[in-house]
């Protein structure tokens, strides 16, 4: 990489930020108003900068585009499943970024029927998105959400399916989340706070009805829940779901009586945490009560749902984590996880032979698929490895036969999952914990510290992180990389203990086990010093904030995808998404306690003159979770403060937002120019 061209320097304009007598001096405060030019012309200078110190990589990353979006399958589509008479499927054609949605009355040999093809909506806009589809119960209509910007603000509409016609009223500002009551005129959505987007309220619209006159049915006031609506599997309910971090709250209504008003399930209570399911005259409830840590199944009567008429049905393991059940007519569907692993068990309503879905490796992930249907013998559920693409499997419970109804392809010619190794090996931190990392590369690779290896974690809101198919990753293996996924505390890999681990006053052993991942596989020889890389994303980008504050030496480059940098005066202002509702997660630093052990982490705020790898640095200008000023805070301090020449970039994206580009294809040149300044650092340019 040239070194011939001076980084733009950000101005340094102080502003004192007080709280609990402490005064932290902020330089790079003025940078978070995106209205102002000189905001604008520092980001559009540093993305100047990145394109000329890259430009030599420039025809690289067209090749590197090019491999992997041709080993994309153009002309793909979805599985279909059946719901009330229509097969639905969602398929993409060769040449264009937006999916088309659709679907076939009856069987899969009817016309079909096209809903929405996103290629058109999409012409003339560099952001799309549409979400929050939604079909009548009488298959005539449908609700669908647009957002052309990238900041999750949607606008609701409504098409007839029978006509095509688009419907006159347009809702704004909503969250994309609605359904449909059974009378096929009753659209219940949610709307967000036009500041925060905290999702709080839910609304009755009737088809044909000036939106003006749309009634608010429920209004979340506390600032740390969220909420949505939907209808149970079993269409006899409608349900508002609130949920912060630690606690849960249901309401519910017949979705007959759309005019009815919603009753309380069970009242909420702090670090009570439940989720519903409907089937016959019972509620089935996914519940920590009780102190059930890893979760338990319970069951009541649909005329008594509060919690002491709740019965134990599959009680608490303090082993297993129970994530989810998925109920039909003859088996109950168990969601589990298990020494970090994913496993699905089947219990017959019979109470005879349950037994568990076999997987034979350790580095797989599985999951159950869309099962819409109760009076049916068929799970569908998904299955891949590290090493193995995604597959849509139908097995049947009563015969225990399976169907791979599909196997996504990897076209190219190039492709063979036996030529790559999948292991998972056991990392021990510094209190003794082991943390497992699962890692893929290709056979005929040594141990000898030679290496180049991506370590990559997340870390937070009890996500867990399970080994997934990625064919671009392929543009790295067989390049000679290691891929390793580090399962830290923070996710809920290894349960929900290891979730509480890693947050609030533990945090920091989020930060420490990524450390002691990284010693390790240079320790086992996989890669060394100066060929380990690390990536993160949001909350993982804060983890590589705090990494390379902490133990910069262990790394020749890092990734850092709008990252979570500047943890206190993010938390302190209760004006930005996400805010109020993270308390739980990162705790209030309203309290000294909080703010104090924040403090000690916080990337932005524990910068200091040291040496520092090569970095990249990516947001989006319209980020709404990870405002793109943090990043930019933080690289124009790194700048002033680090002793080193390395290497280090601010690349912010002027038209997206968190999850960056919006078509298939787009975001893949995101991925190219990431895996380049890897490549570059390890010479290799082909």
């Amino acid at each position: 990489m040239s070194e011939t061209i001076m980084p733009p320097v950000a101005a340094k304009k102080d502003t004192v930020l007080e709280k609990h007598g402490d005064k932290r001096v902020d330089p790079y405060f003025w940078l978070n108003n995106r209205e102002n030019p000189e905001v604008i012309n520092y980001l559009k200078a540093e993305n100047e900068y990145y394109q000329k110190m890259t430009a030599h990589t420039k025809d690289f990353q067209k090749e590197l585009f090019e491999e992997m979006k041709g080993r994309i399958k153009e002309d793909d589509e979805s599985v279909p499943y059946l719901y009330n008479g229509y097969y639905y499927n969602t398929r993409f054609e060769k040449g264009k970024e937006y999916p088309i949605y659709s679907r076939k009355k009856g069987s899969l040999t009817a016309p079909e029927e096209i809903l929405f093809d996103c290629n058109e909506l999409a012409k003339g806009h560099a952001y799309f998105k549409l979400v929050g589809l939604n079909v009548s119960l009488d298959n005539k209509w449908v609700s669908f959400a647009t957002d052309y910007v990238g900041r999750r603000i949607y606008t609701l509409q409504i098409k007839n399916l029978e006509t095509g016609a688009i419907q006159p009223e347009k809702i704004e500002n909503v969250t994309g989340n609605c359904v449909w009551a059974n009378d096929n005129k009753t659209l219940f959505y949610t709307t967000q706070d036009a500041q925060t987007l905290r999702s709080d309220k839910v609304f009755k619209h009737v088809l044909g009805q000036d939106v003006s006159k749309d009634v608010m049915v429920y209004f979340e006031k506390d600032e740390t829940f969220n909420i949505g609506v939907m209808k149970t599997k079993s269409k006899k309910f409608l349900v508002i779901g609130c949920s912060s971090t630690l606690t849960s709250e249901y309401l519910y209504l017949n979705a007959e009586t759309p005019e009815a008003p919603f009753k309380v399930f069970q009242k909420r209570v702090r670090g009570l945490e439940y989720n519903i399911s409907h089937y016959g005259s019972d509620f089935y409830i996914v519940t920590n009560k009780d102190k059930a840590t890893n979760f338990k199944v319970m069951k009541t009567p649909e005329t008594a749902t509060s919690k002491e008429n709740w019965k134990d049905l599959i009680p608490h393991d303090e082993k297993v984590l129970i994530e989810g059940i998925e109920i039909f007519k003859d088996f109950l569907v168990v969601e589990e996880r298990s020494n970090g692993l994913n496993k699905i068990k089947i219990m017959p309503w019979s109470g005879k032979g349950d037994y568990y879905l076999p997987f034979e490796i350790e580095t797989y992930s599985a999951e159950v698929g869309t099962n819409v249907d109760f009076d049916t013998d068929i799970l569908r559920y998904g299955y891949q490895s590290l090493a193995t693409p995604y597959s849509v499997i139908d097995f049947n419970m009563k015969t225990k036969t399976k169907e791979i109804k599909k196997e996504f392809e990897v076209l190219g010619g190039k492709f063979d999952k036996n030529n790559y190794k999948e292991e998972r090996v056991w990392a021990t931190a510094v209190d003794g914990t082991q943390v497992p990392i699962s890692l893929v590369y290709r056979k005929e690779l040594k141990k000898d510290g030679s290496n180049p290896l991506l370590q990559y974690a997340y870390g937070s809101y009890g996500n867990s992180l399970d080994p997934q198919f990625d064919s671009t990753i392929l543009s790295l293996l067989d390049r000679g990389f290691i891929y390793a996924i580090a399962h830290i505390r923070g996710g809920e890999d290894m349960g929900r203990q290891w979730y509480e681990d890693g947050k609030l006053l533990k945090k920091k052993n989020t930060f420490t086990d990524y450390i002691d991942c990284s010693k390790f596989l240079i320790q086992q020889k996989y890669t060394s010093k100066d060929h380990l890389y690390a990536q993160g994303g949001s909350a993982g980008g804060l983890l590589m904030g705090a990494v390379v504050n902490m133990a910069p030496e262990l790394y020749n480059g890092v990734i850092a995808q709008v990252p979570f940098v500047d943890v206190i005066t993010t938390m302190l202002d209760e004006t930005i998404p996400l805010t109020t509702g993270e308390y739980d997660e990162w705790g209030n630093p309203n309290d000294k306690k909080y703010y104090d052990y924040m403090k000690s982490y916080s990337p932005y705020d524990n910068v200091k003159a040291q040496d520092y790898p090569t970095m990249l640095v990516t947001t989006g200008l319209h980020d709404s979770q990870v405002q793109y000023w943090e990043p930019a805070k933080w690289v124009a301090k790194l700048r002033t403060m680090k002793t080193d020449n390395n290497l280090l970039f601010l690349d912010t994206n002027m038209d997206a937002g968190h999850g960056g580009a919006s078509g298939r294809f787009e975001s893949l040149k995101e991925l190219a120019k990431e895996f380049s300044f890897l490549l570059d650092l390890e010479r290799i340019d082909k």
